[in-house]
């Protein structure tokens, strides 16, 4: 079952933005990476990405940002 959600306009402009971050996390840098290439509904977040994503989610210490980041990608995986 093809999936057919997409990363929002607001959440491109945010993975954008940590991605040219120099002091942005290496989880956030992937998280983002994988957030904007999925502004298109033909990708798929791949499991490593999410289980990334899960864990900067329970994560106390993830930024408000990284949460964001994490919450769209798991979004766009395949059930």
């Amino acid at each position: 079952m093809a999936n057919n959600e997409k990363s929002s306009p607001r959440v491109a402009r945010t993975a954008s933005s940590v991605l040219r971050d120099p002091s942005s996390s290496e989880t956030a840098k992937s998280l983002a990476g994988s957030a904007l290439s999925q502004a298109k509904p033909s990708n798929e977040t791949s499991k490593p990405i999410a289980s990334k994503a899960a864990k900067a989610l329970d994560d106390g210490r993830s930024s408000r940002t990284t949460k964001t980041l994490a919450g769209s990608v798991l979004t766009q995986k395949r059930k």
